[in-house]
């Protein structure tokens, strides 16, 4: 079998392509902090959450002997079709659960599902594996107490970047606790899964700080709760990897996706042109298609899961 990177992309108008260019032409790159002391200062210049309308509410998930707050945002019509856990970016060190507040309110709205997101707790105060332990807390409390809670156990989950690898982390501990099954699908944006710059993808950001801040303790970064490259990844539920061509973990995403259709799972990659690290974020056409892709894949799986509940007789 012969592929090119371009058998890969997804198909967009030529004019979207055109606009991203010249949009991140004219846009200066971003860099994460590079010391501590750089991100203490991001972090104190970082704006104030936007609320959502209506709000988010917060609360608090117990589960195996641990809890974590968590952020919800319920559909406007009042009626759950499914949950979705929602796991924020930021390197592992930056950002919260309430920044993605207007984005989760979005979500809840158009897919109609409970939003779930989690506040975990951040590098270098709280290095690994505090950040997987929080979203397994998070994940572990959804089995068991989402069709109480919401009305229904269809589960899904999702990140952008260390969102996207901590959502892979989740769900291989579940999957080892046996817990993985109410997890219907993952849609995980531009994440990294090697950590331990051994590979050629993880030695391209081998020299950013949020690895020190994270993992820079850890004897072996090849472990697969940090670089979940390197773990068993049967059994996992079905995944969509969404990565820009221009993103500096593209190749990381290949690898990922090579990994997971290697291990027996329902994998599907989309790479869109002209699209660094973080495009779905920003304001171009090729990331409003990219966005309205996610969503309708996420619509999809929660359909399937309800259709499949309906078949077997069992109500959710």
């Amino acid at each position: 079998m012969r592929f090119t990177l371009d058998d890969l992309m997804v198909d967009v108008p030529a004019e979207d392509v055109g606009e991203a260019r010249r949009f991140y032409e004219a846009r200066v790159a971003g860099r994460g902090p590079s010391s501590l002391a750089e991100l203490i200062e991001v972090r104190a210049a970082r704006p104030t959450a936007v609320p959502a309308d209506p709000p988010a509410t917060s609360e608090i998930a117990e589960a195996a002997g641990r809890s974590v707050p968590v952020r919800i945002c319920t559909p406007a019509d009042g009626f759950v079709r499914g949950v979705h856990l929602s796991i924020h970016g930021g390197g592992f060190y930056m950002d919260s659960a309430a920044h993605d507040d207007v984005r989760n309110r979005a979500l809840a709205n158009t897919l109609g599902v409970a939003v779930v997101s989690v506040d975990y707790r951040l590098a270098p105060e709280y290095p690994w594996p505090a950040a997987p332990d929080d979203c397994e807390t998070a994940a572990l409390w959804l089995v068991e107490h989402a069709a109480a809670r919401f009305g229904t156990s269809r589960l899904t989950i999702g990140g952008r970047s260390a969102g996207a690898t901590l959502a892979m982390t989740t769900l291989l501990r579940l999957r080892d606790r046996g817990a993985v099954g109410g997890f219907v699908g993952a849609a995980l944006q531009f994440g990294t899964y090697d950590l331990s710059a051994q590979t050629p993808a993880g030695r391209r950001i081998a020299d950013e700080y949020f690895l020190q801040a994270y993992v820079g303790h850890a004897e072996d970064r090849t472990a697969p709760d940090i670089s979940p490259a390197y773990g068993d990844l049967r059994g996992l539920p079905p995944t969509l990897l969404v990565v820009g061509s221009d993103d500096v973990l593209l190749e990381d995403n290949l690898a990922m996706a090579g990994r997971l259709s290697a291990a027996g799972n329902d994998v599907e990659l989309r790479v869109y042109p002209e699209s660094p690290h973080g495009f779905t974020g920003h304001p171009t056409a090729i990331a409003k298609t990219a966005v309205g892709g996610i969503n309708s894949w996420l619509s999809e799986r929660t359909a399937v899961a309800a259709h499949l509940d309906q078949v077997s007789g069992h109500r959710t």
